[in-house]
């Protein structure tokens, strides 16, 4: 269930063509690079939401509210971030004041949350992570993104999906086929493997050991003013125009 929310729209760049893609895809047999060891060690959403006397603050934008147009609205974004976002922190103080989780890091209180059984458990894992998700979400997407990733990460996915259009094909299909309100993810596993999975309502890849790496929301709030139940072709543009390589590389790069 979403929390109730209100926001504006983004305004944005064109998309990078494909000829570059092809190219690189050609030479691809020739690659084959090792695959880098994979640190095991906590993955916070960093620039995230920041902690101020003792409680999580709603975390700012990393651009205008208007820098993701068309594809992701000021609209949008002022119901998303500014209502959905806002709330879930907001719920997640409340649940933790007064107890031993207040002022603790916020994937400290995710993972306790997720360890327990009970209806406050459920209720304060279910905020708190879309508070990690969301953070994570609005690093995901950049005004000049889109295109395709290099170095690293590119020849990880290379290596592990065969081609990155074979990639973003998979991703689009995972978070596409996703049934109701969910993410999908690009993600690596501890031994740095790269592969593509979707997850429903608040769950998140750093409880079930994988690493996540970029995320697309597609809960309904996250598109529907701007597509409606066009979902394919939110995920379609958000790829070719918004999808943010460079902190991909940086969360494989640990």
């Amino acid at each position: 269930m979403e929390p109730t929310s209100n926001m504006p729209a983004l305004g944005r760049r064109q998309l990078m063509t494909g000829a570059a893609a092809l190219a690189a895809a050609a030479g691809l047999g020739q690659r084959a690079s090792a695959r880098p060891a994979f640190v095991r060690h906590t993955q916070e959403a960093v620039p995230a939401t920041t902690q101020a006397s003792g409680a999580l603050a709603l975390m700012d934008l990393p651009y205008e509210s208007n820098a993701l147009e068309p594809v992701v609205s000021a609209n949008t974004i002022s119901f998303h971030h500014d209502k959905h976002h806002r709330a879930y922190v907001n719920n997640t103080n409340a649940a933790v004041a007064g107890s031993a989780l207040e002022g603790k890091p916020l994937e400290d209180i995710v993972r306790a949350a997720f360890d327990g059984s009970d209806a406050k458990s459920r209720s304060l894992f279910n905020n708190a992570a879309q508070v990690w998700n969301h953070d994570f979400y609005w690093r995901s997407m950049d005004p000049d993104g889109g295109g395709k990733p290099e170095g690293d990460l590119l020849a990880a996915i290379e290596r592990d999906f065969g081609s990155f259009e074979l990639m973003a094909e998979s991703f689009a299909k995972v978070a596409g086929g996703h049934f109701a309100s969910g993410w999908g993810w690009l993600v690596a596993d501890e031994e740095g493997k790269l592969s593509v999975m979707s997850t429903g309502n608040a769950d998140l890849p750093l409880v079930h050991g994988k690493r996540a790496l970029l995320t697309i929301d597609v809960w309904e709030h996250a598109y529907y003013l701007d597509h409606q139940n066009r979902r394919a072709d939110y995920i379609r543009q958000w790829m070719e125009q918004l999808a943010n390589w460079r902190f991909a590389a940086s969360n494989l790069a640990g």
